[in-house]
């Protein structure tokens, strides 16, 4: 099937959109994936508001802005998906991740994490990461946590001090 040159400059003018749109995108590897596999993973992922597609490397190579070129180039060799996030890399990250690890078929090249370069030893580490909401609950207590101690802190000498009149006042 011919695809028209009109058509291939509005698929590379979508995928521009796309990158543009997302600030994170995996690369990744599925040379053994079966169609029922990748329709089963893109399933998953639009479950979780995440999309999952199976792209030209040309067409890919055409519409990726300049920035990003220079490091991803090299990765768009073979079969190439790009598996795209808009709020939660990290959850995309754990899903393809996790979909690795039972299938033993899909294979990270590499990525745009929140616009910076991720390579492929990074990514498990990015994927073993707590989801946003971990994220966001650590760092709120680790900011609490000081002024719950000043509070302590500061209640004590009352605390004691009651203590105090409660064992004068049982002793009269």
């Amino acid at each position: 099937m011919n695809i028209t040159r009109e058509k291939k400059i509005e698929r590379a003018e979508t995928l521009k959109k796309k990158f543009e749109e997302f600030p994170t995108f995996y690369l990744l590897d599925f040379n053994k994936l079966k169609v029922s596999q990748a329709n089963e993973l893109r399933r998953r992922l639009r479950e979780k508001n995440f999309s999952f597609q199976v792209i030209k490397n040309r067409l890919a190579l055409k519409a990726l802005k300049d920035d990003y070129f220079s490091s991803l180039k090299d990765y768009f060799r073979g079969p190439t998906a790009v598996a795209f996030a808009a709020d939660d890399p990290v959850g995309l990250a754990k899903a393809l991740h996790e979909y690795a690890q039972e299938t033993k078929l899909l294979r990270f090249k590499a990525g745009i994490l929140e616009g910076l370069y991720l390579d492929a030893d990074r990514f498990e580490e990015i994927a073993n990461l707590g989801s946003r909401t971990e994220l966001v609950a650590k760092i709120g207590y680790l900011m609490a946590y000081p002024l719950i101690k000043l509070y302590q802190t500061w209640q004590a000498p009352l605390v004691t001090f009651g203590q105090l009149l409660s064992q004068l006042k049982s002793k009269k």
